[in-house]
């Protein structure tokens, strides 16, 4: 689903005026018109100032805009419209607690490409700012609670950007759990299956002893949380997708 087929953000307009507007033909901006059935005056002067305004929102890819306009629970719908905007980011932290355990490792994949920042390296307040210059959409795991608040609290760096929480998606199509219980049940492989938070915690302290061999593991894991973030994003917006539009198959005009 793209934003172009989304009517939700109308004040007025719930999931069963928009399944209505999709049921008559309207399955896009472009499709509206006002003598569509089922949509009283004030309704449909709504949907149309909102299509004005909207338009060159999506040619300038504000996607600020619609994370603004979007209900929480259906921002799930900019992925496919901005996907080419998506900076998918994961961390690797001594610990839960941002107010006294460390980042040790950060990436991010943005436009097909990773990048890994380590603590002591160049994981720095200017490296981060850079890797997150211009993110049109952030992609994250748990990133709202964790992820964002860490960063912003380790490094005084401001990742107020549109995000998309998929432990949120995947919880409202049954997928509940952490991230790699998620990935196992809908077939996502790692090459390192046996590895967890907790290692990540041990990686890091062998590697503060002076192994090597143990940042290296690190650092791939890491980016392995991030890559795959991608793959689930295509999985669960997919699902999302088809039990939005799905609904519309059988019902009456």
């Amino acid at each position: 689903m793209r934003v172009e087929n989304s009517f939700i953000p109308v004040r007025g307009v719930g999931e069963t005026t928009e399944r209505r507007l999709w049921n008559n033909g309207v399955r896009e901006w472009d499709d509206f018109h006002r003598e569509i059935k089922g949509v009283g005056p004030t309704t449909a002067e709504r949907i149309e100032t909102f299509i004005d305004e909207a338009r060159p929102r999506l040619d300038a890819r504000d996607t600020a805009y619609f994370a603004r306009t979007f209900p929480s629970n259906e921002r799930w719908r900019l992925y496919e419209t901005f996907r080419d905007d998506a900076c998918f980011f994961d961390i690797e932290t001594t610990g839960l607690d941002h107010n006294r355990d460390e980042v040790t490792t950060v990436s991010v994949h943005r436009d097909g490409e990773t990048t890994t920042l380590v603590n002591g390296d160049d994981l720095t307040a200017d490296a981060l700012a850079d890797v997150f210059a211009d993110a049109g959409l952030l992609v994250t795991f748990n990133g709202a609670r964790f992820d964002v608040p860490f960063l912003e609290t380790s490094f005084d760096v401001d990742l107020d950007y549109p995000h998309l929480d998929l432990m949120y998606a995947c919880r409202s199509v049954g997928l509940a759990g952490g991230l790699k219980s998620i990935e196992r049940e809908v077939g996502i492989g790692r090459d390192r299956p046996d590895l967890s938070g907790r290692d990540a915690v041990r990686l890091w302290r062998q590697y503060e002893r002076g192994d090597s061999a143990a940042l290296d593991t690190l650092v791939s894991y890491n980016r392995e949380d991030t890559e795959n973030l991608s793959t689930l994003a295509d999985h669960v917006t997919t699902r999302l997708d088809e039990r939005a539009f799905g609904s519309r198959e059988g019902e009456g005009e």
